[in-house]
């Protein structure tokens, strides 16, 4: 009897505490991901799959493609990416792990008037842990500065600027992204996105995009988007479904 009124008491708690906390927050589905952190001890995944058409030759899928993270404070989050591709080029198609990505998210500073709320997320890309035909030569980093303003109770304003390392070669491949969101109601959210790559010696590309997210409550969120390049040499198009949740 003392056991299941321990346990009536834990549940309780649990439900007590997702109501005080803020709805997730989850990096996908956009290119833009945002400064807020997991709450401290609290556990969240972000998965995704994707199809990509890259050009008239190839495809990429991600199978999928997943972020977790780890609130380590309130100003401190572990985070980890590991990513399942297939790749089709000319009718070939090869299968497996890309290297592991490790890093963290720091954050800044809050929101105060024209401020933004801001974070910084850095990654390491671990080269040999990943499938063989994926392996990078060396290790890499990427890092991205990631702000937001809240305009209205239903409007938000975001972008990030970075750089990224692809672990073949030391050059340098710039990133922006740009993006709106519109809350329709509690649940239910959009936006639209400009996004692009410039890498160093190499001419920049550059994709819109856009999509919705559905809280189904506190801890549990989908979405849905899609993108198309703008520039010849950006991919052709793209489709995503996922889902977040914590814990």
């Amino acid at each position: 009897m003392k056991s299941k009124i321990l346990l009536l008491l834990l549940f309780f708690n649990l439900i007590s505490f997702s109501q005080e906390i803020e709805p997730l927050q989850a990096d996908r589905p956009d290119q833009t991901e945002t400064p807020s952190l997991v709450p401290a001890g609290m556990f969240q995944a972000e998965s995704g799959f994707t199809f990509q058409k890259n050009d008239a030759v190839s495809t990429t899928k991600t199978l999928p493609s997943t972020l977790w993270k780890y609130g380590v404070n309130k100003n401190f989050e572990m985070r980890l990416i590991t990513e399942f591709i297939s790749q089709t080029i000319n009718g070939e198609t090869i299968f497996g792990l890309n290297p592991i990505y490790i890093g963290c998210k720091i954050k800044i500073t809050d929101e105060q008037g024209f401020l933004p709320k801001t974070s910084f997320i850095g990654h390491i890309l671990l080269p040999k842990l990943a499938s063989t035909e994926f392996k990078a030569d060396y290790f890499a980093t990427k890092f991205r500065f990631v702000m937001q303003h809240t305009l209205t109770k239903k409007v938000s304003f975001s972008y990030n600027l970075g750089a990224e390392w692809d672990g073949f070669s030391p050059v340098a491949t710039f990133i922006y992204t740009v993006t709106s969101g519109y809350s329709f109601t509690d649940q239910l959210g959009a936006y639209f996105e400009l996004f692009g790559f410039a890498p160093q010696n190499e001419t920049s590309n550059h994709s819109l995009d856009g999509g919705f997210t559905y809280l189904i409550n506190n801890n549990f969120m989908l979405d849905l988007s899609s993108g198309i390049g703008i520039t010849d040499n950006a991919p052709k198009h793209y489709f995503a479904l996922g889902f977040s949740f914590r814990i």
